[in-house]
């Protein structure tokens, strides 16, 4: 596995934000990997994921938002983080291009890349994969955050916990019988950080997203 950290450019106005690349030798395909709004990209979850799907055969381009990179509290704007998206897009790319390229992201950072493409549809990304798409906060439940994925043309993968306090299962599950391109994936017992008593979560995770790429790749 070649493991290579890098900067990435986002505009002459936001500056760079640290990314790393995981991409085992036999690489399938490559995903850009956007991180949630409470941790970065080198937060336990996104370093084991990203360990764990190059094992798989799956690479990933793992970057920072600029508020993680400046240590701001807050998350970007979402036109801030487009132009993040579209950037790691841009470098994923540029460094593999012979890879099929997929869109990826946990909570915040899945939410803010099929934003992204919802508005700007790119023939060379092949999906979206979402580990944990955070429909409303906490103890409001509501569907509106979904409205923009009616406009993403690629196919899209949800992986959800069934105790994910940010998607109400049934409100998650109606969304995605409603999109044509969506695919739904229950993982029994987990909350939306994925974590479920003792069970190996990452492992489903992973193999999940491995049975869903190989068939658009």
């Amino acid at each position: 596995m070649s493991t290579q950290a890098f900067s990435i450019q986002v505009s002459p106005e936001i500056g760079k934000v640290s990314a790393e690349s995981m991409v085992p030798a036999k690489a399938t395909c490559i995903l850009t990997l956007a991180h949630g709004a409470g941790a970065g990209m080198d937060h336990s979850f996104m370093v084991a994921l990203s360990t764990q799907l190059a094992a798989a055969g799956i690479g990933t381009v793992r970057f920072n938002f600029p508020f993680t990179e400046h240590k701001k509290g807050r998350a970007d704007t979402p036109a801030v983080a487009h132009q993040t998206i579209e950037a790691a897009i841009n470098k994923a790319q540029e460094l593999f291009p012979s890879l099929p390229l997929f869109a990826a992201g946990k909570s915040f950072g899945g939410r803010m890349s099929s934003q992204y493409l919802s508005a700007h549809p790119r023939k060379e990304v092949k999906g979206i994969i979402f580990y944990g798409f955070p429909l409303h906060p906490a103890k409001k439940p509501a569907t509106e955050r979904a409205e923009h994925l009616k406009e993403v043309k690629a196919p899209m993968l949800f992986l959800q916990g069934t105790k994910d306090a940010l998607a109400e299962w049934k409100l998650i599950e109606g969304v995605c019988s409603s999109l044509k391109k969506a695919t739904l994936v229950k993982i029994e017992g987990a909350d939306h950080m994925f974590k479920a008593g003792k069970k190996d979560i990452l492992s489903l995770l992973v193999e999940a997203t491995q049975q869903w790429v190989k068939d658009k790749v």
